[in-house]
């Protein structure tokens, strides 16, 4: 689809007017944008060779400082907010306070999945129309748009009394705890808000996000009867865990089935004897053949497109789980981490803004893109109290793995259709 895309962007750049229905302002905003172009680049570059993996503390700061001077020059005032309570860096925020037209949470993060250890470290241009190199498109490159789309609306006076907060959260990739620390100050900069738009990756021109899945977690821990092997399925010794675990797991495959609803039990463990560490995901198990095993632990994600889907899906386990065959006993337990963006009305008419921006400069049509391909992402904290946008970010491929890639082809134009949103959205007031 993105091939699509791409072939009709380029063919209209090289057969139509390009732009023909913005006003001088406008492009007088997208001119600064080829004027800076290369800068962005080289400041790109300079970013990604830092590693900011979430746990490289040293790092994470090293990225924010570079963005403080930056964001000053633009006149905007800087904070950085330590995250020692919930071992964590910190997050980034700038500021241009202002009172006209919407007011505007911009959205991104500096670390990435890649930690100091990780054998991927650099930027490279693999050739004019690639680059590769950690967190390049998750989200380094999308932090870049920001600043680069906001120098440019600077540079033309085109914002000069907008009220625009960026923040830049410094553990996206994973949230410290309590999530009621790590996420306050995105909350609180939404609440001064009228929009939020994310950053995160692009799903090509056509598509942008008005809903992301919660991300929770689940854990299964039932009981049951230790007895000696030949006695299972009687009354006095029952099935034991592992059986009344499997028969609860084969009830959610068969029960739980819905659009937008999915389940995974990502480790079990089960036996006699059973350790397990939950915040690192790893244990261990032992016992006998000829024993019935009496604990076994099971432990999910599970995702929901609505805060009312999940409730009611939560309902639904917990009456399964508490159906149990002879001698056996179970619970589940529920963590709440990335609520849900959900597809509200605001959001959708975000995406119509957007749309005619990207029509307008001759880019096509933007649609909703299906939130059952998306992950969790910052924005989602936000969506409760702020009409938002995501995935409006750089395009690339591999996120998250050795082979992550920015096309280097799509990055400026995505870069101008985020100026200009910004622009339009800080031109009407939100009742409009």
């Amino acid at each position: 689809m993105c091939k699509i895309y791409l072939l009709i962007f380029f063919t209209f750049l090289s057969t139509s007017g390009f732009g023909q229905g913005l006003t001088d302002k406008e492009k007088e905003i997208l001119n600064r944008i080829d004027a800076n172009h290369a800068e962005a680049l080289q400041f790109l570059e300079k970013n990604v060779n830092i590693n900011s993996g979430t746990m490289n503390f040293e790092g994470v700061r090293k990225v924010a400082e570079n963005y403080k001077k930056r964001y000053r020059d633009l006149g905007f005032e800087t904070r950085w907010i330590p995250q020692d309570t919930v071992n964590r860096a910190g997050h980034f925020f700038a500021e241009q306070k202002g009172s006209e037209g919407r007011k505007l949470l911009l959205i991104g993060h500096l670390d990435t999945v890649f930690e100091e250890d990780s054998p991927f470290q650099n930027f490279e241009m693999v050739n004019d129309s690639v680059a590769t190199g950690p967190g390049v498109n998750d989200m380094k490159a999308g932090n870049v748009m920001i600043l680069h789309a906001l120098k440019a609306l600077k540079e033309a006076d085109a914002i000069p009394n907008a009220q625009i907060i960026v923040g830049l959260t410094g553990d996206e990739e994973d949230a410290g705890d309590p999530i009621s620390i790590s996420r306050s100050d995105l909350i609180e900069a939404s609440k001064r808000s009228d929009v939020a738009l994310g950053f995160e990756t692009a799903s090509g021109f056509g598509f942008a996000t008005i809903a992301r899945r919660a991300s929770s977690s689940w854990m299964l821990i039932v009981q049951g009867q230790q007895a000696h092997s030949s006695g299972i399925f009687s009354d006095g010794s029952g099935a034991g865990s592992v059986f009344e675990a499997s028969r609860i797991l084969n009830r959610f495959y068969g029960e739980l089935k819905e659009d937008n609803l999915t389940f995974n039990p990502g480790i079990i463990l089960g036996s006699n004897s059973v350790a397990y560490d939950k915040e690192n995901i790893k244990g261990s198990a032992s016992g006998k053949l000829n024993i019935i095993p009496k604990r076994t632990v099971v432990h999910g994600d599970i995702r929901f497109l609505t805060q009312e889907q999940g409730n009611r899906t939560y309902d639904k386990m917990r009456k399964i789980v508490g159906e149990n065959r002879p001698q056996t006993s179970a619970e589940i337990m529920f963590n709440d981490r990335y609520p849900p963006m959900e597809p509200t009305e605001g959001n959708r008419n975000l995406l119509t803004i957007l749309s005619e921006v990207s029509k307008e400069m001759d880019l096509g049509e933007v649609e909703a893109y299906d939130p059952g391909k998306r992950g969790a992402a910052d924005i989602s904290f936000v969506a409760k109290y702020v009409d938002g946008l995501d995935g409006l970010g750089a395009m690339g491929s591999g996120a998250h793995s050795p082979n992550e890639t920015l096309n280097l082809k799509t990055y400026k134009e995505l870069t101008k259709r985020t100026a200009l949103l910004i622009y339009r959205l800080t031109q009407s007031k939100q009742s409009e």
